[in-house]
């Protein structure tokens, strides 16, 4: 009796095409995302975080490569972000920034020093950065005037959620409970979604996909936006997941113009 083998290296042979396609394409939607990222500039980013669009962050920083590092990563969350290294550029420039992440350690001036400079003349919220961790130092920062106080070395979400809760503080967001955009209607509380009154029936992460892209109405919401505030994992490049799901939701709303592509930067909410 004739009993065939079957084709293992054919079948493996498949399954590495198969990942190296979709590595290639996340490579692509990678560099596409950097190519746009150095077209825009800060200064004219259409990205913004959630919460807080356009927020300016004013970071300043002894060490000029930190600075330029921690600065073009709020960059690429939306932020619009510039740094000064010393402290009298600090208490000079401060004015123009809606919050500052102060390192507590410069050359020139004493960190605490310029925390209280900054309180003095302003109600600017300041985050301290520092590598003193006692719970004296903690102590002296806050009674400096700092609103957060994070020890290096620190992980840039944690950051980034500290930046938000500031700001939720400093500047509490209007409650929203429903968005209506056309026939679209999301309800923030039970996390229904009905279109012309309709309901539309999603998954968590469909619902959360939908909910940021309606609650930035005709802003472009980045790739990497969408896995740190969906996913949680804004280094992940995402690129299949994201596009899966948004493939899910334009078909449960019946069309795709409700989800518009933004080719190598993210996605909007359209209109059909």
């Amino acid at each position: 009796m004739d009993q065939r083998i079957p084709d293992v290296d054919a079948d493996v042979d498949r399954d590495v095409d198969a990942h190296a396609d979709a590595a290639r394409a996340d490579d692509a939607a990678r560099a596409d995302d950097a190519a746009a990222l150095r077209a825009k500039g800060p200064v004219s980013h259409p990205y913004v975080p959630l919460e807080y669009p356009a927020l300016r962050i004013l970071v300043v920083e002894s060490a000029e490569p930190v600075a330029h590092a921690l600065v073009q990563d709020l960059i690429r969350h939306g932020y619009r972000a510039e740094a000064v290294t010393t402290g009298s550029q600090a208490l000079q420039t401060h004015r123009r920034a809606d919050l500052v992440l102060l390192d507590l350690d410069l050359a020139d001036l004493d960190g605490l020093e310029v925390c209280r400079g900054i309180r003095a003349t302003s109600d600017t919220p300041v985050i301290a950065l520092t590598e003193r961790g006692t719970e004296l130092d903690r102590v002296l920062g806050l009674q400096a005037g700092s609103d957060d106080y994070l020890v290096k070395p620190y992980g840039f979400h944690e950051l980034l959620a500290r930046i938000t809760a500031v700001m939720r503080r400093v500047r509490p967001a209007p409650a929203v409970r429903t968005i209506e955009r056309g026939p679209l209607r999301i309800d923030t509380e039970t996390r229904k979604v009905t279109l012309h009154g309709l309901p539309v029936d999603l998954t968590r992460k469909e619902y959360d996909l939908l909910h940021l892209l309606a609650a930035q109405s005709a802003a472009i919401v980045t790739r990497r936006q969408l896995m740190a505030l969906v996913w949680a994992d804004s280094d992940a490049p995402g690129g299949r997941t994201i596009d899966t799901h948004v493939s899910s939701v334009r078909s449960k709303l019946g069309s795709s113009n409700w989800i518009v592509t933004v080719r190598g930067v993210g996605f909007r909410l359209g209109a059909p």
